[in-house]
């Protein structure tokens, strides 16, 4: 058989793709998956291009895998930088067999076949197409709801590379997920680029039914025990969503609110919808609907035009949410967005030291926050083997816990008293 290898950069998206990808070449053509570059037939690398280091390090990668690969194997890159870039990939490394963009996935049979391919259509919809199965995990089952986004975010290139938000039918995702858990996936989770903000188009454009809806429906599903879903936009968190997500009990009680800055000004600049205020005021409400949730993040310092009290009022949101979560970043200028011919771009120096001090603020208080977890009992699904003869999985609300034990706990449903708390994991005993 033909054997193939593929590395995969960036969201929970690409890793669907990814999925996809694998599940076209192995059920529908001669493709064994590997882990060793060396003996595969069929190279790829799924890119991400949210910010600028994984697209340097798409061609260093590429670099390295045409250095060893055996004679005759194709390179093929695949994913959002595929999507900006097409023709320039194969330009600056003719070596590269194909590109396929992050609309196209459904290609992969084709392009494979056809030297030189560059497939990045935008337009190209293929939300109704059945892909094989394939996951990479027993436990846990990604699940694309939408495709591209709408939103203009003016640092975001994802529009650029994913095209134009469409839902997919809900009954497709409801077959997806229905066979995944009998599969024993008993952990479905939900992906799009602005999940709560499904149902804003569909191939059939008289279909109505919204994000709560399809909670819902996947809900209903006996065999799913929990529903996980990324990343919801706070300016689509109304009372009706947030009631669905606090009293339905199969639903995790974790949620990703993007804040990118505390500062309505720079929110402005960013085109994200919403103000400080009203970031505020969802958080808040969030809290007092579903005691114990706790909230994750992504915050961007540096943009441009951000004062210092600008980023002081980001460190406010910090403080008064209480995020158990937050993955910061300096501004990344990227293509084809208007934030990069801004004239009045941040220095460098100037943005570390303010990614710095947000991430010296959580540290702090995550000490606080892991402290408060010492004692308690948490259910957690097991899902990973760790080194030393540990098991770990999740809590509902999104703890990573792990604790002394083997295989025999893997996709079981545990009760674990912790014993050791820490900033980014739990450790404890099992109880029951």
């Amino acid at each position: 058989m033909k054997k193939l290898y593929i590395e995969t950069l960036g969201c929970a998206m690409n890793v669907r793709d990814s999925e996809h990808i694998i599940a076209e070449l192995t059920k529908r053509d001669s493709f064994q998956l590997t882990e060793e570059i060396q003996e595969a037939d069929l190279i790829l690398i799924n890119t991400c291009s949210v910010r600028e280091k994984p697209v340097h390090k798409l061609f260093s990668e590429i670099g390295y895998f045409n250095k060893v690969k055996k004679p005759g194997a194709k390179i093929g890159v695949c994913g959002c930088t595929a999507s900006h870039l097409g023709e320039e990939i194969i330009r600056r490394a003719p070596y590269v067999s194909f590109v396929l963009g992050a609309r196209n996935v459904s290609k992969i049979r084709e392009v494979i076949h056809r030297e030189g391919a560059v497939e990045v259509d935008l337009d190209h919809d293929e939300s109704q197409y059945a892909f094989e199965e394939f996951r990479s995990s027993p436990y846990r089952a990604y699940i694309n709801i939408s495709i591209g986004c709408d939103k203009q975010c003016t640092f975001c290139i994802v529009p650029h590379t994913r095209g134009e938000e469409i839902s997919i039918p809900p009954e497709l995702i409801v077959a997806e997920a229905q066979k995944a858990a009998r599969n024993g996936a008993k952990e479905i989770f939900l992906l799009g680029q602005n999940v709560n903000n499904y149902g804003r188009r569909f191939t059939d454009r008289d279909r109505r039914i919204d994000f709560t809806d399809l909670l819902r429906m996947v809900a209903q599903i006996d065999e799913v025990a929990r529903i996980r879903f990324t990343s919801p936009h706070p300016l689509h968190m109304d009372d009706r969503f947030l009631e669905e997500f606090a009293t339905n009990p199969k639903i995790c009680k974790s949620m990703h609110m993007p804040l990118q800055s505390g500062s309505s000004r720079i929110l402005r600049r960013m085109k994200r919808g919403y103000t400080k205020e009203w970031f505020l005021e969802r958080a808040a409400r969030l809290r007092e609907m579903a005691p114990g949730v706790r909230i994750s993040t992504d915050i961007i310092v540096g943009f441009p035009g951000e004062e210092e009290s600008d980023f002081e009022e980001t460190l406010d949101v910090v403080r008064q949410v209480g995020f158990e979560q937050i993955f910061s970043f300096k501004y990344s200028p990227r293509p084809l967005t208007p934030a990069k011919d801004y004239p009045d771009q941040v220095p460098e120096e100037v943005a570390s030291r303010r990614l710095s001090q947000l991430q010296e603020l959580h540290a702090q208080m995550l000490d606080a926050i892991a402290a408060r977890e010492k004692g308690k009992v948490h259910q957690v699904y097991f899902e990973e083997l760790k080194p030393g003869g540990y098991v770990a999985g999740r809590s509902d609300n999104n703890w990573i816990v792990k604790v002394p034990g083997s295989e025999e706990l893997l996709g079981q449903f545990r009760q674990v008293k912790i014993t050791k708390p820490g900033r980014l994991a739990l450790e404890g005993v099992v109880v029951g």
